[in-house]
């Protein structure tokens, strides 16, 4: 007798992802989430280094920008005063031969032959006298002219003397600060780049961004109170979880900034000590 073939067909079992894969899941995402945290606290202290130096960099800034603009101001008081001079020195002239055709009419006057023409030259001389008056009144506007320049130059010089000063002993402060906190920022500043390498181009750029929109410079927080240590908008219980799991980067659904949780700070304090 033949043997009845079974209708009932074996289903193959789905292959479960094996627990040691999702375990070496969960801790990639640890690390990433430590190397985060751990570079957004080497930022903050430099950071802090920043704010120590305060506003000098743009008091320097200001002040050089402030002392160009008076350079320059008083270059174009002295070409004013050159022009002036050389006004000066065309009004002379003018004068000096408007003396010489007056000097020729009252020769010619000698020389006449009637009244009419004594009194044709009589009014060119009146007129080129009128001429010379008017040039001297040139002279006198112009050197008045001068005068005034030279005090805005004198003025603009001494306040130029004391922006150089001012700028002198900023720069100076300025210099000792970044003495005392030269060799820190240079730490620091490899630590963060160090700390770069363990993050992925894509969460690295999206840190950058975050940071940079931030005023305080925090792209990386913890959980304060069970609100966002950023915008301190408060964080449902089961999105605390999820960050207490370590199983993906979740970030503040107001204000776009990654949280992490107090084990992750932690982990990444001990990560800064090494």
């Amino acid at each position: 007798m033949a043997k009845k073939v079974s209708s009932k067909t074996e289903t193959p079992k789905e292959n479960p992802v094996p627990e040691i894969a999702r375990q070496d899941a969960d801790i990639v995402v640890e690390k990433r989430l430590i190397a985060l945290y751990t570079l957004q606290c080497v930022d903050s202290e430099i950071d802090k280094i920043q704010i120590i130096r305060g506003e000098l960099p743009q008091a320097i800034q200001d002040l050089e920008d402030e002392i160009t603009g008076l350079e320059t101001r008083i270059q174009n008081f002295k070409n004013d005063i050159n022009e002036t001079n050389q006004r000066i020195a065309a009004e002379k002239n003018e004068i000096a031969e408007h003396n010489d055709m007056i000097k020729k009419y009252q020769k010619q006057q000698d020389n006449v032959r009637n009244n009419r023409e004594y009194e044709a030259i009589k009014k060119e001389i009146e007129y080129i006298e009128l001429q010379v008056k008017l040039c001297e009144r040139h002279l006198k506007e112009a050197s008045a002219h001068i005068k005034e320049v030279q005090q805005h130059i004198e003025a603009a010089e001494l306040l130029l003397s004391n922006r150089n000063k001012d700028l002198a002993a900023k720069k100076d402060e300025l210099d000792d600060i970044i003495k005392e906190t030269e060799k820190d920022e240079i730490r620091l500043r490899n630590k963060s780049h160090e700390q770069e390498q363990f993050i992925e181009p894509r969460y690295l750029t999206a840190y950058k961004r975050i940071r940079n929109a931030a005023r305080n410079g925090l792209a990386v927080v913890t959980i304060d109170r069970d609100a966002c240590g950023g915008c301190f908008s408060k964080i449902p219980p089961q999105r605390q979880t999820e960050i207490k799991m370590h199983k993906k980067v979740i970030v503040c659904e107001h204000c776009g900034r990654i949280l992490v949780d107090d084990n992750i700070a932690e982990l990444s304090r001990e990560n800064l000590k090494k």
